[in-house]
């Protein structure tokens, strides 16, 4: 060897960092199901991002004396038993920026939606804790869903919790898509998780967002059903996660978890896989605290920390409408109020299927505009007693004149509460809507035509009295000055219209 390069050696050991780190390492004992078991993983935290080499990693969920549980997140075909296992010292985030918006994202934060690559930002923690009290203000402010028997009866506020429940296609996914769609020029942010649905059901999704330009306000995190138990178990938090960087700027966020029954069911096929003492239905112990700890962190911060809200819409498949089963009981008890969408109201063609005696708002008209609050005040007790008169009508033919007076107004307001998914109302056009069927002005229409008068007498009323359309949009109290020019619209429309009555009203 030449004398140079001897000299050339000894510098480069002479300047080489001679420190030495100390790291935990572990090694593979097992590994199957999508599920680690390894040895040896000294101080390793609870969630802790774990390493197997290039590409594959892992979190820690089971703490044992002898051996930790991971769940493998990706790169699991490459893992033998045998393979060194390396803590990270970081706890699970995804990294969101502004150009989030308007694309499909996986749990980890990656795009899989075949687009460039999404510019970095900031990293946000998958596990966070909720706002505290102090930080937290009373929800007050409308969110308008544009569904005429939601934002009457069951009305929902920006930072409240409330959960869409019912058996299978019953249109609940339709409820939520609809109050993203609705959304559009409200400036509010929408995130939709899709956890454990087929890959052609989220595209038929996705295709309704980007023809009715919502994508340019929603962004969609998918853990599908070909995906593993891990990456849907983590779906609803990366969502969680990114709906919480819009709040810390102080934005009005719409998240939707459709749904979190599959998020439960994948949430027991780990934790059954990890060996854990399984409680009622398979389930884990802590399943109640799976969901609470995710819903919780949805609110209306005060104007001290930003003013921001995230509005959570959490879907529940029931099974033969049993909502006292265990996961339903859960989030039921967590959330300010359910939807409950009945099957033999959506088979009967009533649409949306919403049951109004089993759906309630917690937060009720605290959060309701006030021209909707006066006129839909009563009507959920009186649908209430339509459905009970209907019942004992069926049982009887002799009827006075005030119960079917009664019962003809309620099969009306009924049927004006139906409504195409797709099809979102304005405040005005709604609260022009129930006033007129709960002050009688449908009485004298054959229910046949309700369909055909809803959209003459709101294109009516834009053209002939647009200074009350314009007055009754931005939902303020009704007055003496509105109540006449309602009730002169009204009948301004029947002497227009004389065909729809059977007699002039």
């Amino acid at each position: 060897m030449p004398k140079s390069d001897i000299f050339a050696n000894l510098y480069s050991i002479k300047e080489a960092d001679l420190k030495v780190s100390q790291s935990s390492v572990g090694k593979v004992i097992s590994y199957a199901d999508g599920i680690v078991f390894t040895d040896q993983l000294e101080d390793v935290q609870s969630g802790e991002l774990v390493t197997f080499g290039e590409n594959a990693y892992g979190l820690a969920l089971n703490l044992e004396k002898e051996k930790v549980g991971i769940i493998v997140l990706s790169g699991g075909e490459q893992i033998r038993p045998g393979d060194l296992v390396h803590r990270t010292g970081k706890i699970l985030s995804i990294n969101v920026s502004e150009d989030i918006i308007g694309r499909v994202i996986d749990a980890m934060g990656n795009a899989i939606d075949g687009k460039a690559d999404i510019a970095r930002g900031k990293d946000m923690f998958l596990e966070k804790i909720a706002p505290g009290v102090i930080a937290r203000e009373a929800v007050n402010q409308p969110m308008q869903t544009g569904i005429k028997a939601v934002d009457a009866l069951i009305p929902i506020g920006r930072g409240q919790r409330e959960l869409i429940i019912g058996d299978r296609n019953t249109g609940k996914s339709s409820v939520a898509l609809g109050s993203i769609l609705n959304q559009k020029g409200q400036d509010m942010i929408c995130v939709y998780v899709s956890i454990g649905q087929k890959k052609s059901t989220l595209a038929q999704f996705i295709q309704v967002l980007e023809d009715k330009g919502a994508m340019e306000y929603t962004i969609v995190v998918a853990a599908s059903a070909s995906d593993a138990a891990s990456l849907q178990f983590l779906a609803p938090y990366a969502g969680q996660a990114v709906a919480e960087y819009f709040l810390d700027k102080g934005k009005d966020v719409l998240i939707v978890f459709d749904d979190l029954s599959k998020h439960a069911q994948a949430y027991r096929e780990i934790s059954l896989l990890l060996k854990r003492p399984s409680g009622r239905e398979a389930y884990p112990g802590d399943v109640f605290y799976l969901h609470s700890r995710l819903l919780e962190r949805s609110c209306k911060l005060n104007q001290e920390h930003g003013g921001g809200s995230i509005t959570a819409l959490p879907i529940i498949e029931t099974q033969a409408n049993d909502v006292s089963a265990y996961i339903p009981t859960n989030v039921i008890s967590i959330t300010d109020g359910q939807i409950y969408l009945e099957t033999d109201l959506f088979n009967s063609g009533v649409r949306p299927a919403i049951n109004v005696g089993l759906s309630v708002s917690r937060v009720g008209s605290a959060a309701q505009v006030k021209a909707m609050k006066q006129v839909a005040g009563s009507l959920k007790l009186d649908l209430a007693q339509f459905r009970e008169l209907e019942a004992f009508a069926q049982f009887s033919s002799d009827l006075d004149a005030t119960t079917k007076k009664q019962l003809e107004r309620g099969k009306r307001v009924s049927e004006i509460l139906k409504q195409a998914w797709d099809l979102q109302m304005s405040v005005a056009d709604q609260v022009l809507m129930i006033y007129a069927a709960v002050n009688g002005f449908l009485d004298e229409i054959e229910i046949t035509q309700l369909t055909e008068w809803e959209q003459s007498y709101l294109n009516f009323a834009k053209s002939k009295h647009a200074k009350l359309v314009s007055t009754l949009s931005t939902g303020p109290k009704i007055e003496k000055q509105e109540a006449e020019a309602l009730q002169k619209l009204v009948k301004d429309f029947a002497k227009s219209y004389p065909h729809f009555y059977k007699k002039e009203s």
